[in-house]
């Protein structure tokens, strides 16, 4: 039997545990400002006059003013916002519809020789994406899809896919056989126990692999800016045209990129609770 502590020795330990949760608690909030410190400047310059922003040492006071917005929207940025809209979600929806059957094959139902599977999957990651740039290029001019959304929605599916297959497998190795044994002696069949038996279980998993793979389609670069022009140019293709020969308007900037990050911070806030918990699966058992 474990020896119970003496009134004053418990009375230590619970002081001593709330002091280091203080500690840490306050750790923790430092970091958390630290890490959106740089988002939260980028909000408060964006209503910032561009000498205002662009003062030395920076300008802490200033008139507030949406006049920036207003000409970001007059740039047009909503065809951009559009098309990072629909290459985004179309291959995240795709990405989901391939890399669940495919986890399922390597996990639940391993298929023969199961590793090299997987390591396949992930070497398609091992090369950089300027060493393919040429051959993609050629590829795409070829099949006359240059500056189309749809190709841009091939290759982010592509991009992200093997994330979300070890992504998917490693969620799917948290579900007890023993359910599914359960639901097969009842007589489920492979859809039924997937719908009603893996899914509800999976499903914070699941939200976090989309979330994921959503915000990795939309803050892509490198293939959108080689690939597309003005019919399918996304929002972070939007953003460099701030970038001038005239000079940097850097409050119009941070204008543009509050508006292009509130779609990720919305699809965040939304699907926090399903993030935390998904990416906290499996690691308490």
């Amino acid at each position: 039997m474990r020896a119970r502590l003496s009134p004053p020795a418990a009375e230590n330990r619970m002081k001593n545990r709330h002091w280091n949760n203080t500690i840490w608690g306050t750790v923790a909030w430092i970091a958390g400002l630290v890490f959106v410190f740089p988002v939260i400047w980028m909000v408060l310059t964006s209503f910032k006059q561009e000498q205002d922003a662009a003062s030395n040492p920076p300008a802490w006071t200033f008139a507030p003013t949406l006049a920036q917005y207003g000409q970001v929207f007059d740039r047009n940025i909503t065809p951009f916002l559009l098309n990072s809209l629909m290459a985004s979600v179309f291959s995240t929806l795709l990405v989901v519809l391939l890399a669940t059957p495919a986890a399922y094959a390597l996990s639940l139902r391993p298929v023969a020789k199961w590793t090299d599977t997987l390591f396949f999957f992930i070497s398609t990651k091992m090369m950089p994406a300027v060493a393919a740039l040429l051959p993609i290029y050629l590829l795409v001019k070829h099949l006359g899809m240059l500056d189309n959304i749809w190709t841009m929605v091939v290759l982010y599916t592509s991009m992200n896919l093997p994330l979300a297959v070890w992504m998917m497998r490693s969620f799917l190795l948290e579900v007890p056989r023993e359910v599914l044994e359960a639901g097969e002696v009842d007589g489920a069949s492979l859809i039924t126990s997937i719908r009603k038996i893996i899914m509800p279980i999976v499903s914070p998993g699941l939200a976090a692999t989309a979330l994921i793979c959503f915000i990795f389609a939309w803050n892509e670069f490198f293939l959108a800016v080689n690939l597309t022009a003005t019919n399918a140019g996304t929002s972070p293709i939007f953003l460099v045209g701030f970038i001038s020969s005239e000079g940097l308007f850097l409050a119009r900037l941070c204008a543009a990129a509050t508006i292009v990050s509130l779609p990720v911070l919305i699809a965040g806030w939304v699907a926090q609770n399903k993030l935390v918990r998904g990416l906290s699966m499996g690691a308490v058992k």
